[in-house]
Formats: C-alpha cells, sequence, structure tokens
C-alpha cells in the first residue's frame, strides 16, 4: 500500500468509511519489509513484541500518527511467516499492558492470544456456479430451511479431538444435504477466549478461532459446500466483546471501542463491553469485519446476535441512562444497522442478513426507504416462545391456551420472519426439544414430530438446531459431540421423519412461496379447542393448496371433518404417525372424496381419520367439475386470519362495523391504569394499546390492517402479550 492509499485509508478510518480496514491497520507485507499498525490513540507507548523481540527482552518501539494509530516497519528477517507477536500498550494511566492484534486473521491456541504473522495465498474459487446462482435466487420466495451448528461439539474424533473444518468438509456437509436443508449456519466462528461462550464472547473480529482449523480449510469447507448445494450462513456479534483486559477492552486505557458513559459500556447480563458505535472508528472495525467474512469466505448469510441490546438502552439487567427526553432508543444502535445493511447491500445485494430480536417497537426488516433497518429476516422469538410452551403442556389443558398456536396468525406478516428452534432453546436446563414433549418416550417422539411439521407449515423460513433431527434426549453440551453413540431405533426413526419432512418442504413451494404474503394463508379452523385440532391451509402462486391438519391431543379422531374450497379426491401427502417414522401407521388414508355441505364457510368438507399427536398434510390430487377452473386459479385467501381471532369464535363471516366497537371510557379507564402502569418500553399511551386490541377482538381486523389512528399493530401485540401474561388483560374484561 502506497503512501498515498495509506493516507486515505487512514482518512477514511476516521470518518466511519473505510469498510476495508483490515488492509491498512494489522501486520501486512510490502515492499520494505512488515508493517504493523494499531489504533490506540490515547496510549502514552505502543511496542511490537514477539518471538522476533525475545518478548519483553527487546520491545521494538512504534511511531504515532496524528490520528492516533502507531506504526513500525520490520525486515522480513525479523518479522517472517508464523512469527507471533503483540503490542506492548502502556496506557494513559502509565500502566503498561499486552495488547492483542484486533486485526489479525490468525491467533495461536487457547490459552494462547498471541497474533501470528500469516499470509493466505489468492484460492482459485470453483463455485462460480453457485455464486451466480445466488444473485438471481428470490430468497423470500424460495426455500429456506436451515441446520444450526456449533462446529466444537457437532462430533468429535474418538480421542476427543475436535473436528477441524477439514473434518467438517468430509462429514457434516453430506450429512447436511442428505437431511435436506438448504444452508447450514454456525454460531460465531471468530476467536473467542473460552468455549463456554459458544464464541458469543469475541477477541479477535477478523481471525477464525484456532480450534477449527486454519482459514484455508473454513474458505474449503465453504467452497465445498456451495458445490453440493448447500449455502453457509455464520453468526456475527457486533454489539458486546469480552472484557479481557488483553482484548480490545479499554484498548488504550480510555474508552476506546467502548462507550465514555459506564452504564451504557458496561453489559451487565453477559459480563461484556458494549462497542460505541457512534464512533467512527468503530463502525470502520465492525463493518470491515462483516466484509471481511462475506468476501474472503463467501458465506451467504449473517444472523445478527442480540440486536435489542443495540436497539434499547434499559435492554441490560443493570442501570442504563436515558436519552435526553427519557426514551429508550438507542438512537446510535438504529443509525449503526441503518449503515451496515446499506454497506452490505450496497456491496452483496445477494446475501442473507437476519437480525436475532426479540421487541416489537422497531421495524427490523425491509427496505429504509419503507420504515425497516434493512434486514431480509428476523427471529420469530415470540412464536417460539409460545408455541414451545404449549407443547410442553399436558394435552388437558392445551385447550385452554390455544392462542399460544394461533396468535402469531395476527403478526406473522409485519416482518419477514425465520422460526428458530435454536441452541438457545436446549441449554441451561431448558431440556433438548424432544426432552420439552409431554408424555413417554412414544408420545414425545409424536410430540417432537408434530412440532416440527408445524414448524415447517407455518409462515416464514425454519432453523433447527443441531441432534434434534434425531430427537437427542439430553440437551446440548458445548464441550462433548452430540449422543451419535447412544441413538437407538426411534431416534433412527426420527431422523427419517426430519428428512422426509425437509425434501418435502424443498419440493412443495406452497410451504414457502408466499411465506410472508397472507395469499399463501388461510385458517380452515383455530377455533376447535374441545378437540386440540388445528387446521389451515398454506398456497402457492399458483394456487395450489395444502391442507395442514394438527392434532395436539392422544386421541384419534376417526371420520374427523373439516372443511375445504374445493370438491374432488384429496391425497394424503405427509402423516408423521407413519410406521417409517416411529408411529403406528402402516398405511396412509386412503384419497378420500369431498362431500357436499356447509362447514362455516366452506361448502365441500373432507372426512378422515386423524392420527394421535399426529400432524397431517393433504392436497387435492383431482377436483371434480365446477372447481377445476377455482382450483387452478386460486392465487388468493379469502379467509384471511380473522377466524383466529376471540371474538371471531362464531361461524358468522358479518363484520362489526367500527361505530360498534367498545371502547373505554374514561371512567373505565380510571379504574383500569393502576394495572397498566407506565413502562420505559412503550411511548404509546396505555388506553390507546387498550383500544386498539379490543378493537382487534371485537372486529376480527388482522393486526397488519389497524386503523391509523391506532398505535403501530407491533406495539399493540407486544402490549397485548405482557397483559395476557401478568394478568392485567382480565381486569380490562372484567370491566367490560
Amino acid at each position: 500500500m502506497g503512501q498515498t492509499l495509506a493516507d486515505e485509508a487512514l482518512r477514511t478510518f476516521t470518518t466511519g468509511e473505510n469498510f476495508h480496514v483490515q488492509h491498512y491497520l494489522g501486520c501486512h507485507q510490502t515492499e520494505n519489509g512488515r508493517f504493523f499498525r494499531v489504533w490506540a490513540p490515547h496510549a502514552q507507548q505502543v511496542q511490537l513484541i514477539g518471538d522476533m523481540t525475545d518478548w519483553r527482552e527487546h520491545p521494538v518501539p512504534m511511531s504515532r500518527n496524528e490520528k492516533g494509530v502507531w506504526e513500525v516497519t520490520l525486515p522480513d528477517t525479523q518479522a517472517s511467516l508464523g512469527v507471533y507477536y503483540k503490542y506492548l500498550v502502556t496506557r494513559a494511566s502509565g500502566q503498561v499492558i499486552e495488547k492483542m492484534d484486533p486485526y489479525a486473521i490468525r491467533f495461536g491456541e487457547r490459552p494462547d492470544t498471541a497474533a501470528q504473522i500469516y499470509d493466505v495465498s489468492p484460492k482459485e474459487w470453483q463455485d462460480g456456479d453457485w455464486l451466480t446462482a445466488r444473485r438471481k435466487r428470490k430468497i423470500f420466495s424460495a426455500p429456506l430451511n436451515i441446520y444450526e451448528v456449533h462446529p466444537g461439539s457437532w462430533q468429535r474424533h474418538e480421542d476427543v479431538r475436535l473436528y477441524t473444518f477439514s473434518d467438517l468438509t468430509a462429514t457434516l456437509i453430506p450429512y447436511v444435504k442428505s437431511l435436506g436443508y438448504t444452508h447450514i449456519e454456525f454460531i460465531p466462528l471468530m476467536t473467542h477466549p473460552l468455549g463456554m461462550s459458544w464464541g458469543y464472547q469475541l477477541t479477535g473480529y477478523f481471525a477464525l478461532e484456532h480450534t477449527y482449523g486454519t482459514p484455508e480449510e473454513f474458505q474449503d469447507f465453504v467452497e465445498a459446500a456451495h458445490l453440493a448445494g448447500l449455502g453457509v450462513i455464520v453468526d456475527w456479534v457486533p454489539g458486546h466483546f469480552s472484557q479481557n483486559d488483553d482484548a480490545l477492552a479499554y484498548f488504550d486505557g480510555t474508552p476506546t471501542y467502548e462507550y465514555q458513559d459506564g452504564n451504557r459500556a458496561r453489559n451487565v447480563g453477559w459480563q461484556a463491553l458494549n462497542f460505541d458505535v457512534s464512533k467512527p472508528q468503530v463502525q470502520s472495525f465492525l463493518i470491515s469485519s462483516l466484509k471481511f467474512w462475506i468476501d474472503f469466505y463467501h458465506i451467504d448469510g449473517v444472523r445478527i446476535d442480540a440486536v435489542s441490546n443495540m436497539l434499547y438502552l434499559d435492554y441490560d439487567q443493570g442501570p442504563w441512562t436515558p436519552n435526553p427526553d427519557g426514551s429508550n432508543t438507542n438512537h446510535d444502535g438504529v443509525e449503526f444497522f441503518k449503515k451496515l445493511t446499506s454497506v452490505i447491500k450496497l456491496a452483496h445485494p445477494d446475501v442473507i442478513m437476519a437480525a436475532e430480536e426479540a421487541s416489537s417497537q422497531i421495524k427490523i426488516t425491509g427496505m429504509l426507504e419503507m420504515g425497516g433497518l434493512g434486514f431480509d429476516f428476523k427471529w420469530n422469538m415470540g412464536w417460539m416462545n409460545d408455541v414451545l410452551r404449549f407443547y410442553q403442556m399436558d394435552p388437558l389443558y392445551r385447550g385452554q391456551h390455544f392462542s399460544l398456536l394461533t396468535f402469531s396468525f395476527m403478526y406473522m406478516m409485519d416482518e419477514n420472519f425465520i422460526l428458530p428452534f435454536s441452541h438457545d432453546e436446549v441449554v441451561h436446563g431448558k431440556k433438548s426439544l424432544m426432552h420439552k414433549m409431554w408424555g413417554d418416550r412414544y408420545q414425545q417422539f409424536s410430540g417432537l414430530r408434530n412440532l416440527l411439521a408445524y414448524q415447517i407449515c407455518h409462515p416464514g423460513k425454519n432453523l433447527l438446531f443441531m441432534g434434534q433431527e434425531f430427537g437427542q434426549f439430553l440437551e446440548w453440551k458445548y464441550d462433548w459431540q452430540l449422543e451419535w453413540a447412544v441413538s437407538d431405533e426411534m431416534n433412527d426413526q426420527m431422523q427419517a421423519f426430519t428428512t422426509a419432512l425437509a425434501h418435502f418442504y424443498q419440493t412443495s413451494p406452497q410451504l414457502f412461496e408466499l411465506d410472508h404474503d397472507y395469499a399463501g394463508f388461510e385458517v380452515i379452523d383455530a377455533d376447535n379447542t374441545a378437540q386440540s385440532v388445528l387446521s389451515f391451509i398454506r398456497k402457492d402462486a399458483s394456487g395450489n393448496q395444502l391442507i395442514c391438519v394438527f392434532n395436539m391431543a392422544p386421541i384419534e379422531r376417526s371420520n374427523f371433518t373439516i372443511g375445504v374450497p374445493f370438491a374432488g379426491t384429496y391425497t394424503e401427502v405427509l402423516n408423521s404417525e407413519m410406521a417409517e417414522f416411529g408411529g403406528s401407521w402402516l398405511a396412509h388414508n386412503a384419497d378420500t372424496a369431498t362431500q357436499k355441505g356447509q362447514w362455516k364457510d366452506y361448502q365441500n368438507t373432507l372426512s378422515f381419520t386423524l392420527p394421535a399427536l399426529g400432524a397431517v398434510i393433504w392436497t387435492l390430487s383431482k377436483a371434480d367439475g365446477a372447481d377445476k377452473t377455482k382450483a387452478k386459479k386460486s392465487t388468493k385467501s379469502t379467509k384471511s386470519t380473522k377466524n383466529v381471532t376471540k371474538s371471531s369464535r362464531k361461524t358468522t363471516s358479518h363484520a362489526i362495523a367500527s361505530e360498534d366497537v367498545k371502547q373505554l371510557t374514561q371512567v373505565e379507564w380510571e379504574s383500569l391504569a393502576e394495572y397498566f402502569p407506565m413502562g420505559s418500553r412503550s411511548k404509546y399511551e396505555k388506553r390507546d394499546l387498550v383500544n386498539a386490541a379490543l378493537y382487534i377482538q371485537q372486529t376480527g381486523t388482522v393486526w397488519a390492517k389497524l386503523p391509523e389512528n391506532y398505535p403501530p399493530y407491533g406495539s399493540v401485540y407486544a402490549f397485548y402479550k405482557r397483559s395476557l401474561k401478568n394478568g392485567s388483560w382480565q381486569h380490562v374484561l372484567d370491566v367490560l
């Protein structure tokens, strides 16, 4: 890098516009030797130490430029490949401390934290066809079924050594391909000092964790995945970082990468430090890190961890400093994400950007111009929590809590959602998915098959953590492999079901083509709480339909009847209780002709045997006379989701006029206000939120279609859900 380019790189680093700053900072080869650069603006002195200096015996002084970057150049004879080094920083306080190189791409094996002088030869990639196809792929209308992996515990050698990416190329890729998934997602692969953190307490944002192999091995893994038709997604953590003193923390003795305000800098819950994303240098650092992983490793997507922590000042457990107006929105975080998604999408519009975010106050997905933060997808944490709570419940009580299954129908198109059963749900005493299920072991596997079928059929993309595909009993252990050695026939049958389900999903456009459009979804019956049966329709853009029915009770129901839109003969295309999957059914339901008859708003009925705790999917295999044309041309949902709401548990199709909707009077609100104390999360009046929820309940309106005079439905939904959980909503019902 010549002096002119170096000067420009330095300038743009300090303005937050250098998105490949790792080419300027860090260690790099030049014609005159190797230069080392590090940003430590308030340090009294920085020296280079390492193998070449016999560490602290002969430190090499570095010089500081006007922007706070320290640099030195060593001849190749001193700074040769493989040599380890650190920076010896004299902090503003006078304390002398050894620091890691934040821009290194290779570190020593834990517990060593020294950076290694390491060069990677340019790779001659062979995945051009994959990248071309990726650019043409319409991700929102394409199948997306993600297998989430922690590379250190998926599988290990017999002598307990961790698999490297060379090992995973030979084992993980063919395994996931055979299962029928479309993508592999890794929890963070960047350098982290403690395996117990799973990679979410990072120290090296440009370096692959040493225990997982070399950068070249991971490049080869991604290439092999692409050649096998699999995408690769990586988790990335821009919100907080390890507080270890030898890494980024208070690098020069002052808040460097973290906030000046101690409340904003400290992350009490995770014992970490929060990045000050308002600093242009930090913006350059973080955006360069993500862009490096995309450019250098050809990854197909990134999942941003802990987005809520960056959007809300009061998200953490500790004390927090509000904005001058008393609000809790972290405007720095909002603006950073807008900048991040803009930069990445400009360079790589076909790379998936997904957010792990648990609130509803700020719209996450969608273009900036449309009010979103620019993400493609958002994890649906509310759906995950509600659904798992339901499936853990004794079936005797499920009918009383059916809204846990159906509440998502009201908001599922608000964002572009991924439905996650991730690592977070099968650890820390939460039990594995199979172990969460109600009943004996046979019933637990039935419940798990039902759960995964419901996930696949519900609008949204899908994610499943490793081990759950074969029903591992024990919860995940980060320091040991999955239960491969103790799996039995029931595990094998469960895996066979997951495989069949994933392949069925990939070949069924009804389950993914209109994931983010209510035209692709139609409720048949969400009110059968007496029998605990849920039924709905999924449609593709051509109007082809799948009838999805879920029995949440351990009771087989003979001659079970539902209404269907078209007359004709229906074929059962999936039954979770087939013997090959671990159930007791030896044959599918026979092809069944509909009968004429009124069933709610439908003119045709379909009757069949519904297996206990089973999920079945039907398709129209032969339409009758007059319905043939309708069946081909039906591209639009006519039922919407109004059948889901509490007030719509009547078979009437008449809407309630707006002027007939009951709203709280001032006197009524005064009697209720004490049950809805002011909180920091919502900027809307509680009375307005209550009235909006009442409007939904009485009219059956889809939540996304709230009139403009009410607060946004996302805020109303979150408020209503909290009110149900803490019992406040019952007081509203009592008053009315």
